[in-house]
């Protein structure tokens, strides 16, 4: 008889699988753009459509033909800044040496921020990198919700310039028109679902076994040997599944939109209601459930050819019947 050979079951690309600390991931580093600008957004997931658009791609065989495209909604509230921060780098990192506060920061922020009791402004002309902290505000979207997200972006250009446009936005709203533009591509980070506590067949992919062979059929035959008496981590076992940090590369954002009327189906989304901000269209899925918190920067891995001279929507979807 051959030796029977097979992959191993269940990745260890990423690996431990522990789950995200809060709802939406921390990113240890931005890809900046060449322009003075946010390099950052933040949206809630609402659900996904589908649209109807001539095939702009040369070498397809349904070129100029109508074909569908799966897409994903992801409203965009404008943002808030809370402080504009200066870090300068040093042997073993980046330090804070100086913050300069907004004039006007929202309760709800304030709540979830521990601002100093006595707030003073300290600019500071020795810093090498400038940070906007910003917040989200999801009560002037459809998501129900008041609580925002917190998160630093930084600012790219020189340092003079990024200074000078971290203090022009420091005290006004950011719209997602600010930072990215329709037809580009961007990075999504985000929380998967969770899924709670699963078997190593769900959880890991392991061949359901034989019924008279084993005592269990959706386990795994032999968790190793008696000695060392102790169970490798790479040995596919039951534990909790999900809720996971990751990252998409290369989504594509076909459209920027400030009229919700024109996606809002019949009954609203499902789970979410309705867009009442502004919103983008990304093409196909995204991770994570609805109305979850998902950061959009820009693409560290670009591929040019992904994206087409120029999109013509002729249809966009608004059955009561999507997700």
């Amino acid at each position: 008889m051959p030796r029977i050979r097979f992959p191993r079951r269940g990745s260890l690309q990423v690996w431990p699988r522990v789950r995200a600390k809060r709802a939406y991931p921390r990113i240890r580093k931005f890809k900046l753009s060449k322009d003075t600008k946010l390099n950052g957004f933040i949206g809630y997931k609402v659900g996904m459509t589908h649209i109807v658009i001539n095939d702009p791609f040369q070498n397809s065989p349904t070129k100029g033909t109508e074909i569908t495209w799966p897409i994903t909604v992801i409203e965009c509230p404008p943002l808030k800044a809370i402080s504009l921060r200066f870090y300068k780098n040093f042997k073993h990192g980046s330090n804070l040496v100086g913050e300069i506060f907004a004039n006007k920061i929202n309760n709800e922020a304030k709540r979830n921020y521990n601002l100093p009791k006595q707030i003073k402004n300290k600019e500071t002309n020795d810093f090498d990198l400038v940070k906007l902290l910003i917040y989200t505000q999801p009560k002037l979207g459809g998501i129900g919700k008041k609580t925002p997200e917190i998160l630093e972006i930084p600012i790219s250009g020189d340092k003079n310039s990024a200074l000078e446009y971290g203090k022009k936005i420091l005290n006004s709203e950011i719209k997602i028109t600010d930072v990215f533009k329709e037809n580009q591509l961007v990075d999504l980070h985000g929380v998967t679902k969770g899924k709670g506590v699963q078997g190593p067949v769900k959880r890991f992919g392991v061949a359901i076994l034989s019924h008279k062979a084993n005592k269990t059929k959706r386990g795994v035959a032999g968790l190793g040997p008696w000695t060392p008496s102790k169970v490798s981590y790479r040995r596919p076992v039951a534990g909790k599944m999900g809720y996971h940090s990751r990252t998409e590369y290369n989504k594509h954002l076909i459209k920027i939109g400030n009229k919700p009327t024109e996606i809002i189906p019949k009954g609203d989304f499902l789970q979410y209601g309705k867009v009442k901000s502004d919103y983008i269209l990304i093409k196909g899925s995204v991770i994570g459930a609805r109305k979850r918190a998902i950061i959009l920067t820009n693409p560290r891995r670009e591929k040019k050819e992904l994206v087409p001279a120029q999109i013509q929507i002729s249809y966009i979807s608004k059955s009561s019947k999507q997700g």
